[in-house]
């Protein structure tokens, strides 16, 4: 047992003494033997957990997933400070720097009359933090991490801000006909080599981000959307069944999903 003083109520050092306890000569044999790698993943499910909280405007939630995402940020900068190479303190002063320098129009003396001019002043300051010499340098820096949508539309804005647009939707749903086509094409002849069906699969879905961006759709959101109502309407399909789904054949299967999208 680690010598440990328990309290009605923890702040920040003590969170971070727990923290170090944990990592620690006889601490959890399981927090001792994470890596950056091992709970990479759980970083992430972590961030989705906090979206869902706020999603749902959950307070108890999102007090809780907010305090499991430190706990995460606590732990990874912990192993560096195990290695010498930062620690938490380091995280803090880096983000407050970073916090300060980018709002030029609040610690400075540029203007920042309205939320456009202050985004506008965040991304010129971001350039010159990053050394970023061209859009395609900015381009490069978007975490090829990201999910592919939230990606792709980060790419396209980049890209728009430079002034790589079309002048109207119309020219961005040309390209999504032209693409669906090689969709087909690629489908049909069984292509899967360059100009393949994975290749021309993420042509269209990168038109059809290109088109939610113009019309100010998260694409990302959107597929969440859809994929809600699939589930909802797959599900009366499924209750609307009288025998295994396996055993219709494909117009009737149609017909309890259209039967399914009147109700």
């Amino acid at each position: 047992m680690v010598n440990f003083e328990y309290k009605p109520h923890y702040g920040w050092e003590d969170f971070l003494e727990i923290m170090h306890l944990l990592r620690g000569p006889g601490g959890c044999p399981w927090d001792r033997e994470q890596t950056h790698s091992s709970i990479r993943r759980n970083f992430l499910e972590e961030t989705y957990e906090v979206l869902d909280a706020l999603d749902r405007d959950d307070v108890a939630g999102m007090k809780e997933e907010l305090g499991d995402i430190l706990m995460q940020v606590a732990f990874h900068s912990i192993m560096e400070e195990e290695v010498g190479r930062f620690n938490i303190d380091d995280v803090v002063d880096g983000v407050s720097k970073k916090l300060v320098f980018r709002h030029p129009h609040v610690f400075g003396s540029l203007e920042g009359k309205d939320s456009q001019q202050a985004l506008t002043n965040w991304e010129e300051a971001k350039r010159k933090e990053k050394g970023f010499n061209s859009v395609s340098d900015a381009i490069e820096a978007v975490p090829h991490t990201l999910p592919a949508l939230w990606r792709a539309e980060k790419i396209i804005s980049k890209t728009v801000k430079a002034g790589f647009n079309w002048s109207s939707i119309s020219g961005a749903l040309d390209k999504l006909d032209e693409e669906a086509g090689e969709v087909r094409q690629a489908v049909e002849k069984n292509v899967t080599g360059p100009h393949g069906m994975q290749e021309e699969i993420g042509d269209a879905l990168f038109a059809l981000t290109k088109i939610a961006q113009m019309n100010g759709i998260d694409p990302e959101e959107a597929l969440h959307l859809a994929c809600d109502k699939f589930e909802g309407r797959f599900r009366k399909v499924e209750e609307a069944a009288t025998q295994p789904l396996k055993s219709y054949s494909e117009a009737e299967l149609i017909a309890l999903w259209e039967d399914a999208k009147q109700s």
